[in-house]
């Protein structure tokens, strides 16, 4: 079982407090976009953190690493993608 809240439990105003501030990564796309992309946080073992760059008290969605996964193959596959 994953080491951090149940859903009834979770509270993504106060998630931020399982990861390490100084591991969060924005993306290098993000720059140019003006900013309009989240952080992820890779510090913790077997969670990964994602929140918005732009709000520096922005919520902190936690996923497993499982979920992580299926969703980096999802995007990889093409599964978000918007049509032309």
């Amino acid at each position: 079982m994953a080491d951090y809240p149940s859903a009834a439990d979770y509270d993504p105003t106060t998630a931020v407090s399982l990861f390490d501030d100084s591991a969060w990564e924005k993306s290098f796309a993000s720059e140019p976009n003006g900013g309009n992309c989240v952080e992820v946080n890779l510090g913790r073992e077997g969670l990964v953190g994602v929140r918005d760059t732009k709000l520096a008290a922005s919520p902190v969605f936690v996923f497993d690493s499982g979920e992580w996964n299926a969703f980096l193959k999802a995007v990889k596959a093409g599964q978000f993608d918007l049509s032309p």
